[in-house]
């Protein structure tokens, strides 16, 4: 029985440290990632293999996007807001014509 328990301790020992290290979680996203995709890829292996160094690691690179995504969608929104203020300060200047067009 005493060996029972102590390998139960040192597999508990493992768990925890792979857990600590990030391993479970980094294993739990490729596999949800897997599961999530549309088509099945044709090698399941490769595919874990393939994505498990880009998880939990993102690259300075990486973070400068995503960055740069969140700043020009910003930018485009309030372009957007702009030019419907535009648009509709412009329709008091050059009411539109019967066909849908700007009045010279």
């Amino acid at each position: 029985m005493a060996h029972y328990r102590a390998s139960d301790s040192k597999k508990e020992q493992f768990r925890r440290y792979l857990e600590k290290a990030g391993v479970v979680d980094s294993l739990t996203s490729v596999l949800v990632s897997l599961y999530e995709q549309q088509e099945r890829p044709n090698n399941a292996l490769e595919f874990v293999k393939q994505h498990l160094g880009a998880v939990g690691q993102m690259s300075a690179e990486t973070e400068a996007l995503q960055q740069e995504v969140i700043d020009l969608r910003q930018r485009c929104a309030r372009l957007a807001e702009e030019n419907k203020d535009l648009k509709t300060r412009l329709q008091h200047y050059e009411p539109a014509s019967e066909d849908g067009g700007t009045a010279n």
